[in-house]
């Protein structure tokens, strides 16, 4: 078995038992072994010749044993990012918290790497993070994510999403189905919440977006539902290519997010999932930096373009005020 020695030692195990079993006092073992007496008399009197850890043995921490289960919870369900769980800390649990002082609970559990926690199948790593092009706010992704059956539901619903991809600003709604009717109804809507003029609108090819797939040339024809309002919106409809649902992957990691929230609570009916998921949006959009963004929330991004570009925006960014503390 390997020995792990401090790298500033002075002594080798092997030398530390030779001075246990010398029979000599701290001072005369000093001078044999060209070691100071403290640390002759430290490797006599010990039981083991090993290097103990340096670590105190009590450690000052901001967070309570009750507020790191917490934090500790919150990184291993919702996946956060440093920057994330530290303003989800300060906000709600302790606002005296540190960013070392998270870093260090992360790593004394062993959960310092996103990648180390997230569950991945069988042989599958995680590949280098791929950025997309540069876009001014007004290039939206779309995609919609299935939700559970409530108790007093007959069917389950759908939540169409919407998030920009300069700002990561996100706007959803909620369906009974997701037809063409509902992706149309969802587009007048996402335009009407809007603070910016929406330019581009990429989907994926389902036939809530576009008949594709119906057509003999599987290129769409442009009189489907959605790109007709498209069009009278003056909006450009962009398709991800078949079977590369990477292409969408920044809706797709919020959906991600919605799952473990909805994992994470009990629901008895579809008014407490959609107050649930409504909150979260508020939280997203107003309160959660995003690295992605130069940590900023949102909203605060929508605020810099809206100083930078005023004619990109059709009305006014609002800030939603904090909590008190």
């Amino acid at each position: 078995m390997s020995t792990r020695i401090h790298p500033q030692a002075r002594t080798t195990p092997k030398i530390r038992q030779e001075i246990k079993d010398s029979g000599l006092s701290d001072r005369e073992a000093a001078k044999v072994f060209n070691i100071t007496r403290a640390t002759a008399a430290k490797w006599l009197k010990r039981d083991d010749v090993q290097d103990r850890s340096h670590r105190a043995h009590t450690l000052h921490t901001t967070l309570s044993a009750t507020q790191e289960a917490i934090v500790l919870s919150l990184r291993q369900s919702l996946y956060l990012p440093l920057d994330d769980l530290l303003y989800i800390t300060r906000e709600y649990i302790n606002a005296a918290v540190s960013r070392a002082g998270i870093a260090r609970l992360l790593k004394r559990e062993g959960m310092s790497r996103l990648e180390d926690i997230i569950p991945k199948a069988e042989g599958e790593t995680i590949s280098a993070k791929k950025t997309f092009k540069d876009y001014e706010p007004g290039f939206v992704h779309v995609d919609i994510k299935y939700l559970p059956q409530m108790p007093d539901e007959k069917s389950r619903r759908y939540l169409f999403v919407a998030i920009d991809r300069a700002t990561r600003w996100v706007f959803l709604h909620i369906y009974g189905d997701m037809t063409d009717s509902s992706s149309v109804d969802f587009l007048r809507r996402l335009k009407i919440a809007s603070p910016i003029k929406i330019t581009k609108i990429l989907t994926d090819n389902g036939s809530q977006f576009t008949d594709r797939f119906t057509m003999k040339d599987k290129k769409p024809s442009g009189q489907h539902a959605f790109d007709k309002v498209c069009a009278a919106m003056a909006i450009e409809h962009r398709l991800a290519p078949p079977r590369h649902p990477q292409t969408n992957g920044m809706v797709e990691r919020f959906n991600g997010r919605i799952s473990e929230l909805l994992q994470q609570t009990r629901f008895d009916s579809r008014a407490g999932l959609e107050t649930t998921v409504l909150n979260y949006l508020k939280l997203y959009n107003h309160h959660i930096p995003q690295r992605a963004i130069g940590s900023k929330t949102p909203i605060q991004a929508l605020k810099e373009w809206q100083q930078n570009k005023p004619e990109i925006f059709v009305k006014r960014v609002y800030d939603q005020a904090r909590l008190d503390t």
